[in-house]
């Protein structure tokens, strides 16, 4: 199953591109084997004076057709790491090709982007800098493919 971060607004060089290169790379070399990734990042830009509206016209058209859609959103679920790793193995396993994070801009998801999604994902109750939100999802996809393969990165 493809991995697919679509997100709003470019990263530049600096310490959170460097995290997502390493983390998406531990990614790709650890669930090859377990039928997860490769994951790729696609990043729209953010329109000035458009707002939610026009950064989700470019959030689904770069959303592969029949993905699962996984919104990352202040109003999703929290769920654990060995949670999250079930959850991705659920959609690869129900023959899901491909799944797409969609991680918004500065004022987060459209509310109709919202609600299209097939699940929403929060990483708890603090509101999070998209750039940093990235990261952080970069390392919990890592993790999962450890959860999933049985190396010890992860410990509960």
């Amino acid at each position: 199953m493809k991995v697919h971060i679509c997100a709003v607004g470019r990263l530049r060089a600096g310490p959170e591109q460097t995290l997502i290169d390493d983390y998406l790379t531990r990614f790709d070399r650890s669930g090859r084997g377990l039928g997860l990734g490769p994951a790729k990042i696609t990043e729209v830009e953010a329109k000035k004076g458009g707002g939610q509206q026009a950064e989700a016209e470019l959030l689904r058209k770069s959303i592969p057709k029949g993905a699962v859609i996984c919104g990352l959103d202040e109003r999703g679920r929290s769920t654990t790491s060995p949670e999250f790793s079930k959850l991705l193995a659920k959609w690869r396993d129900t023959g899901s090709q491909d799944v797409a994070f969609v991680v918004g801009g500065a004022d987060g998801i459209a509310p109709e982007l919202r609600s299209d999604a097939d699940h929403l994902v929060s990483f708890g109750k603090m509101v999070w800098p998209h750039m940093l939100a990235r990261v952080m999802l970069c390392e919990q996809l890592y993790r999962a493919a450890s959860i999933l393969g049985g190396a010890p990165y992860h410990r509960e």
